[in-house]
C-alpha cells in the first residue's frame, strides 16, 4: 500500500495522507509508529519526578470543556498565597521532584505580579528546582487584562525565573471548533506566535491537543500539521502532548467518546505525522494509566512524572488527584517491556532503571 511505504520510507504526510492513516488497522499502525520510536528511543521511556502546582482556579474566561475553573459565584474558589506555593515547591523538591509544573486559571484578582513574583521566589529559594509554568493561555491573559505585549510578558518570565512553558491552552485548532470550546482565550494563531516568541529566546516548549470532544479526525490532523510547521521554522519543541477529553462536570454534553482504539491510533499517527516533534508523551492523567502503558506500542516513549498531586484533569474525572509513587511508576514501566528513563524538564537523561 502506498500510504504504508510512505510512512516506512519517513516521507512526510499530507491532511489528506493523515486523515487516510486512520482507516489502517490498529495494529498496522501500532507496527508503523513502533518502528518510529524504536529508531529514536529503543525500548527507552522517560519520565520525571515533577509537582504540578494549580495555584488558583478563579477564571476570567469560561471553557466549555473545563471543570477546574471557577467564577465568582462559585463557593469552591480558591487563590494561595506565595507562602504556600513555596511550602510545596519546597517540600516536592525535598522529596526528590526536579521540577515544578505550574499552571493557573486566569485570574483577575491578583495583578501580574502575583504570577511572576511567585516564579522568582521559587528560584530564589530552590535554584536548583526547574519552573516549567505558564500556557500560552495565560500569557495571553495577562496580555488582554493588563495591556503588556506577549513580548513584555515572555520577557517578565524569563527575568522571574521561568524555565520553560507547557503547552496547555491549545486545545485544537481549527477556529471554528475553537470558537465554540473557548471563545474569547487566545486564538489558534496566538498560541503558535506566543511559543515561536518563546523558541526565539532560546527557550523550550511542549505542545498539546485536547481531543474526544467535538472536533473530527480531520481537524486533528489540521492541528498537527500546523504545530510541524512551527517546529520546521524554530525546533523549539521538546514533546507533543494528545490529551484526552475528560467527560465530568464540564458543559460539553459529549455522549460519544473515543475508543481505547481511536485513542492509540491518534497516538500513532501523532508519531507519524510529527516527525521533527522527538518525544511524544502519553500524559497517564488523562490517557490513565493503563492505556498510556500500551501507548508505549504505538509511539510513545514518554508518560511524564509522578505529578505528586493534579487538580484541573481530577476536577473533570481524571484519576490522578494523588499523582503517582516512584517506585510504583518504576514497576508498571518496567513490568510493560520497556526501560524507565528519569529524565529531567529537557529530557536529559539523569538515572535508567536497567
Amino acid at each position: 500500500m502506498e500510504l504504508v511505504e510512505k510512512v516506512k520510507n519517513r516521507e512526510r504526510l499530507t491532511q489528506v495522507e493523515g486523515e487516510a492513516l486512520y482507516d489502517l488497522d490498529l495494529f498496522t499502525l501500532g507496527e508503523l509508529a513502533d518502528a518510529i520510536r524504536q529508531e529514536k528511543f529503543a525500548k527507552k521511556s522517560y519520565f520525571n519526578i515533577n509537582r504540578h502546582i494549580n495555584p488558583t482556579n478563579v477564571c476570567a474566561d469560561v471553557c466549555k470543556f473545563c471543570a477546574y475553573s471557577a467564577s465568582r459565584k462559585n463557593p469552591n474558589q480558591y487563590t494561595m498565597s506565595h507562602e504556600e506555593i513555596l511550602e510545596i515547591a519546597q517540600n516536592s523538591y525535598n522529596q526528590g521532584a526536579k521540577e515544578v509544573h505550574i499552571v493557573s486559571a486566569h485570574n483577575p484578582n491578583v495583578g501580574v505580579e502575583w504570577y511572576m513574583d511567585v516564579f522568582r521566589k521559587i528560584k530564589e529559594q530552590i535554584p536548583e528546582l526547574h519552573v516549567k509554568a505558564m500556557t500560552a493561555a495565560e500569557v495571553d491573559f495577562l496580555y488582554r487584562e493588563y495591556g503588556l505585549s506577549y513580548d513584555e510578558v515572555l520577557d517578565m518570565m524569563i527575568a522571574n525565573g521561568v524555565d520553560s512553558m507547557p503547552g496547555g491552552g491549545a486545545e485544537i485548532f481549527d477556529e471554528k471548533v475553537r470558537e465554540y470550546l473557548c471563545k474569547g482565550k487566545v486564538t489558534s494563531q496566538q498560541w503558535l506566535d506566543i511559543h515561536e516568541k518563546w523558541h526565539n529566546r532560546g527557550r523550550q516548549s511542549n505542545a498539546t491537543m485536547l481531543f474526544g470532544h467535538v472536533e473530527t479526525r480531520a481537524h486533528r490532523i489540521d492541528h498537527m500539521i500546523r504545530l510541524r510547521d512551527l517546529q520546521d521554522r524554530t525546533g523549539g519543541f521538546n514533546a507533543f502532548v494528545p490529551l484526552v477529553y475528560q467527560r465530568d462536570n464540564n458543559f460539553l454534553k459529549v455522549t460519544d467518546f473515543p475508543t481505547g482504539q481511536e485513542i492509540l491510533k491518534t497516538y500513532a499517527i501523532s508519531r507519524i505525522m510529527l516527525d521533527n516533534i522527538p518525544h511524544l508523551k502519553a500524559y497517564w492523567v488523562t490517557a490513565s494509566i493503563n492505556l498510556a502503558l500500551i501507548a508505549q506500542e504505538f509511539g510513545a516513549d514518554d508518560l511524564d512524572g509522578t505529578i505528586e498531586k493534579e487538580s484541573i484533569q481530577a476536577a473533570a474525572g481524571a484519576k490522578s488527584a494523588s499523582g503517582m509513587k516512584l517506585e510504583e511508576f518504576i514497576a508498571l514501566i518496567r513490568n510493560s517491556g520497556f526501560i524507565p528513563v528519569e529524565r529531567d524538564s529537557l529530557y536529559k537523561e539523569l538515572k535508567i532503571y536497567k
